[in-house]
């Protein structure tokens, strides 16, 4: 049947999504999600259907698309098309398979994630997919097909002049914002280091939340590279730049559910490097009673599995196992951890030393394992201001948003966290911290977060403050405040 286009100006997300009224809908022997392809002269598009009870949005003989796939098409508004039934892909049968608790296969796993990419599938049907990863786990067979169907679905960054070191870090750590400050140590030694961060999954910020608060991170796959070659690094949102891009799918699913199934987390990480043709690879893997790894036994097991894969993918990896006891940093949240790594670089009296020290000690571990200076030339970065000057034009090159860090804007609405005892800080629940600071907002709040005045170890007296929590709105702060009462942050 054919039929006129209607613009509907709202974004469904993915897959793509058409309209038809219910009449319609009836005469095809249609139902609502199941799937059509719609042809406009001679290419076919596949699109997931909706159905309107009501002659609204669509009337008899239209056809409603929402805005990706009415741009992908053209301009076709009043145009006509061709619908006709579609088979629903074959992927669906492998997530049912995988659901089941069975393993899949290599063409299994491709499919799934070509899908994925190409929007075949519904966010419901990749979240089953997640889902059943999470539950069933993945087998090691299944972890390298993953990683290699992420790589063979997006494109590659090559570059021939310089060698390309990479680093990651599995987070579960608030603050530890180590990436904004080793990218620009890294590129003022002469080597490139385009990284490719995520937003946040389960924690306060992401790395591309916080240098979302400096520079522009929706670079493209063009503008990363022109960018890299130009300067040395950039610190990119992955969404934007079409590596691995069926792993940012996975992680939109897996942000409301709070999860992180290891073998996707491998696959996703291994993936991205690989992407960026890595040469050389450091992970960074925390461990502390509310860190992803529990203790450092687990952690290295981790590693193992890291190793292990980054090898077989042709990437000189290398896994140090650090301490996630506590948060990194002073600031938790976007804004606030954005103006650590400005203080650190520029060496104020009031930077936090702990965030300074893990990021010289990994830029170091890369430096080496690229033949150079090591830790020692990773510090002199940092006092000479090489560092500084570097970020700046970084930050330059992805297009500034603040002149200086004093002018990056925190959450109006304020509350001191009081000491109602003397004592010193034995421990800091990274969960409680992580749930406070993003009941108040963070991330998308970039200017809502904490700020911790103690750290483990310090000394507390009686009414001092321990921590400060800011939002960009009352109600937030007013549930922040309450989740005090659920969560033990400190204990002294």
């Amino acid at each position: 049947m054919r039929f006129s286009v209607w613009h509907i100006r709202l974004a469904s997300g993915w897959p793509y999504v058409a309209v038809l009224c219910a009449d319609d809908a009836k005469k095809l022997g249609l139902h609502p999600f199941d799937r059509i392809k719609i042809k406009y002269k001679t290419k076919i598009y596949n699109a997931i259907l909706d159905v309107s009870d009501t002659q609204f949005p669509v009337r008899d003989g239209e056809i409603g698309m929402f805005d990706e796939l009415y741009k992908t098409i053209g301009n076709v508004e009043g145009g006509h098309v061709s619908v006709m039934p579609s088979k629903k892909p074959e992927s669906i049968n492998f997530i049912k398979k995988k659901m089941d608790g069975f393993s899949l296969n290599k063409k299994e796993i491709l499919e799934i994630v070509k899908d994925i990419t190409n929007r075949k599938i519904s966010n419901i049907e990749t979240t089953y997919f997640v889902s059943a990863s999470y539950i069933n786990g993945l087998t090691w067979n299944e972890t390298v097909w993953l990683t290699e169907a992420m790589i063979e679905t997006g494109r590659r960054l090559k570059f021939t002049k310089k060698t390309v070191v990479d680093k990651h870090c599995i987070g579960g750590v608030p603050g530890n914002r180590t990436t904004m400050l080793i990218v620009p140590i890294i590129a003022s030694c002469g080597l490139l280091i385009p990284k490719t961060s995520s937003r946040s999954i389960t924690s306060p910020a992401g790395t591309a939340d916080t240098m979302e608060v400096l520079a522009d991170v929706n670079l493209g796959y063009e503008r990363m590279k022109d960018i890299t070659n130009e300067v040395g690094g950039c610190i990119a949102w992955g969404g934007e730049v079409d590596l691995a891009p069926a792993d940012d799918q996975i992680i939109k699913i897996e942000h409301p559910l709070s999860i992180d199934a290891e073998g996707q987390l491998l696959a996703s990480v291994i993936a991205k490097k690989a992407s960026v043709t890595a040469k050389h690879l450091l992970i960074d893997i925390p461990y502390g009673p509310y860190s992803k790894c529990k203790t450092h036994n687990s952690g290295k097991k981790m590693g193992e599995k890291f190793l292990k894969l980054g090898n077989h993918f042709g990437m000189d990896t290398h896994i140090t196992i650090t301490d996630g006891s506590e948060p990194i940093g002073n600031g938790i949240g976007p804004a606030l951890e954005a103006i650590d790594v400005m203080k650190v670089l520029e060496c104020t009296e009031d930077a936090p030393y702990d965030l300074m020290a893990k990021a010289v000690y990994l830029a170091g571990k890369m430096l080496e394992m690229a033949g150079r200076g090591g830790f020692k030339e990773a510090k002199d970065t940092i006092i000479s201001g090489r560092a500084l000057a570097k970020m700046n034009e970084i930050i330059d090159a992805q297009g500034r948003k603040v002149a200086h860090y004093s002018h990056i804007k925190l959450g109006k609405h304020i509350h001191h966290v009081i000491a109602k005892k003397k004592g010193a800080v034995r421990t800091i629940n990274n969960h409680a911290i992580a749930e406070i600071a993003k009941a108040a907002g963070a991330p998308l709040d970039h200017g809502a977060g904490i700020y911790l005045v103690k750290h483990v170890g310090d000394k507390v007296i009686k009414h001092e403050t321990l921590m400060t929590i800011y939002a960009e709105n009352s109600m937030k702060l007013k549930h922040a405040v309450e989740y005090l009462r659920n969560f033990k942050a400190f204990d002294y």
